[in-house]
């Protein structure tokens, strides 16, 4: 790290401002040689302030700049940063970057203003992985969730349990190492106890694993329906265009047709499927197929009904694909031609009664607010799916805990076999070990490296 780094920390399109971030030793020195104002220097500014003035090529003028210092160790990256806020022009932004450059900064590589702040012990490796979690979050829950783990929720759960099986393993290296001293004899009951709550606490955070993936990956939401029950209309509705083929002809959707959304705080992965039915046209029949196929991963159902004609052999069939397990929402459609098609409320967490073709813009907003409330309810207010606890937000955190998880059942199950304490302090130690490679105090490079590889430049 003893080189500094410079990169354009904002989205590089027409907006109101830029930011160009500097990091390194000689951050302050290289914006000096840039930035001029008719006050004072960057280098006799402390941190935390800031000073107007211009971003300068010889004497030319490239744009009015804000130039923001910030002092190590106090800073995003515990070195020395300044930060340039521009106009927002592509042009601009890229010239005042390149000259930086020519003063001696070097391009930052993807996340490596993060990952140093990692290095520098700003950020453990928890914390870094949802800085990239709520740039890109695109729900207000998704945000919500990385917030949580940035502000060290998760970090202060896993260092409890690695406090507990330290003290725990401290107790038994002492006791057997130095039986002459006055130290209290560990009774398997009492390790037993220690272990138990340890693995209490791991499964408690394993639990929130599933929650996180729907945060992180969105809700799978399959639509279905017989065919001609308006569920592609339905899907134009959601989405606000016309995203999939709309006739009066029964069967036009023959394929899975995605879009992404954002409802009520939540991201909705919506899937138009096929019209369920049996049908001798083959290509229809693949695509009935396919429809089955994606109500297996589904996070929540949509069924879509002919509000206007009675329940009838078909719609049984789609209600024969409903999963206890899986929250439904029933939609009964096209009630402008009159409601003969009753709402069946035992099935299904809410129904609602519209015409999405014909529908007034009142009407739509009142469908739409009354959707929001229906997946606050499903997925807020249900015990399966807590915010709270959605800590475990990817796949590494994910392996790990539940290694860590293993290697305490071992420890357990060797202490209640009456096995050497040698064998259980092993135990502990490696669900030590891993819970440190979780947080970063004992990592490779080469995780590391993988860690900050999916980062954005300039992050």
């Amino acid at each position: 790290m003893s080189t500094t780094i410079a990169a354009i920390s904002t989205a590089l399109s027409p907006a109101g401002i830029s930011v160009i971030r500097i990091s390194g030793d000689d951050a302050i020195q290289i914006a000096d040689k840039v930035f001029r104002s008719d006050k004072k220097s960057l280098r006799e500014m402390p941190g935390y302030t800031c000073a107007f003035g211009g971003a300068f090529h010889h004497d030319r003028k490239i744009d009015e700049v804000i130039a923001s210092v910030f002092r190590a160790p106090h800073s995003y990256t515990g070195e020395d940063v300044v930060e340039l806020s521009c106009h927002g022009g592509v042009a601009v932004t890229r010239e005042i970057l390149r000259l930086i450059y020519s003063a001696g900064a070097v391009p930052a590589a993807a996340g490596e203003f993060t990952k140093r702040a990692f290095l520098n012990g700003k950020l453990n490796l928890i914390e870094a992985e949802s800085v990239m979690s709520i740039i890109s979050a695109d729900s207000a829950e998704q945000a919500r969730a990385a917030v949580d783990i940035k502000d060290r929720h998760l970090s202060r759960r896993i260092n409890a349990v690695k406090a507990s099986l330290l003290h725990t393993a401290a107790h038994l290296n002492a006791w057997a190492d130095y039986p002459e001293e006055d130290i209290p004899e560990v009774t398997p009951d009492a390790i037993c106890a220690s272990l138990t709550a340890a693995e209490n606490d791991l499964r408690a955070i394993l639990k929130g694993y599933d929650d996180g993936k729907l945060l992180g990956e969105g809700v799978n939401t399959v639509i279905i329906g017989k065919p001609n029950v308006g569920k592609s209309t339905l899907m134009n509705l959601l989405s606000g265009y016309d995203k999939s083929i709309v006739t009066s002809i029964p069967g036009t959707t023959r394929d899975v047709i995605e879009e992404r959304i954002n409802l009520g705080g939540f991201r909705l992965n919506l899937i138009d499927t096929a019209g369920i039915r049996e049908t001798a046209d083959e290509i229809e029949r693949i695509g009935v197929d396919r429809a089955r196929q994606k109500l297996s991963a589904a996070s929540l159902i949509i069924c879509v009904f002919d509000s206007s004609q009675p329940q009838d052999i078909e719609d049984e069939a789609v209600l024969s694909l409903l999963n206890e397990a899986v929250p439904a929402i029933a939609i009964y459609n096209k009630s402008d031609l009159g409601i003969t098609h009753k709402p069946n409320g035992t099935l299904f967490r809410s129904t609602f009664t519209i015409s999405a073709k014909n529908s007034s813009e009142s009407e739509r907003e009142a469908f739409i607010t009354g959707l929001e409330q229906a997946l606050s309810a499903i997925f807020m207010g249900d015990e399966r799916y807590d915010t709270a606890s959605a800590l475990v937000y990817n796949e590494r955190q994910r392996s790990l805990t539940e290694r860590a998880l293993t290697a305490v059942n071992h420890a357990y199950e060797a202490t209640v076999r009456g096995e050497t304490l040698d064998a259980v302090t092993i135990a502990i130690e490696d669900a030590i070990e891993l819970l440190c490679e979780l947080t970063g105090e004992r990592v490779t490079d080469e995780v590391v490296d993988k860690v900050f590889h999916n980062f954005c430049v300039g992050k």
